[in-house]
């Protein structure tokens, strides 16, 4: 019991000699605790849930169904970078009996805009580039043939759908941005070239940031009209 008793004197006078000096006035302190490091929030896009453009599509140009699809969601990434969401709609070109219910009803929403699939340019007094053309507010056209051609003479027809989409993303834009809308590049410019394909392969042709504010702008606009 003594031996005990000695030893936890020992112990206390030990501790009270490391211990610091207490000032006074000032309270004890806790030992530091560990924080969990704030993680930074992930990088979001600045998109817009609310705004949803329907695209109700006509393939006069009866281009394979396997193209159009793949250029459809070209096209489709092309507006969610811009804020946009997208539904498109496989429209009947004339009423079938083997369609019970027409997916494209008229009149169109607000918020819908028709897109040609046309194999050959039309004539018309519109001043339309070499793949297509847009008559606001709601109506554009692409010549599937002219843009899949322009495709395929760079380096093979697996690139084809990829340019289509950037072509109707294109036409589209015009719809959403005015006729005057033209860029010196991204998805809006002019005038294509080979490098322009390139940039398609690379998912580069895309809206400016810039452009991406209006076409918000114009969908809310559309929306709320």
């Amino acid at each position: 019991m003594c031996l005990i008793s000695l030893r936890l004197v020992s112990l206390a006078l030990i501790a009270a000699m490391v211990a610091p000096p207490a000032i006074p006035g000032q309270l004890p302190t806790k030992a530091p605790q560990r924080v969990a490091p704030t993680l930074p929030p992930a990088s979001l896009k600045s998109t817009a849930p609310d705004l949803k453009l329907t695209v109700r599509v006509y393939n006069y140009g009866q281009t394979p169904s396997s193209v159009l699809a793949e250029a459809e969601r070209e096209a489709s990434r092309i507006l969610g970078e811009a804020g946009l969401k997208s539904a498109w709609l496989d429209c009947p070109i004339v009423p079938s009996a083997d369609i019970p219910q027409n997916p494209c009803p008229e009149p169109i929403e607000a918020a819908d805009v028709r897109l040609r699939i046309l194999s050959v340019p039309v004539r018309n007094s519109l001043h339309d580039t070499a793949y297509g053309f847009a008559i606001a507010p709601a109506l554009a056209s692409v010549y599937s043939e002219s843009v899949l051609r322009f495709a395929r003479n760079d380096e093979g027809e697996f690139e084809a759908s990829i340019v289509l989409g950037c072509a109707i993303a294109h036409e589209i834009g015009h719809l959403l941005l005015g006729s005057n809308s033209h860029s010196v590049s991204g998805v809006m410019c002019a005038h294509w070239e080979r490098k322009h394909i390139r940039q398609a392969l690379m998912g580069a042709m895309l809206f400016s940031p810039a452009e991406a504010k209006l076409i918000q702008a114009e969908m809310r606009r559309r929306m709320t009209s």
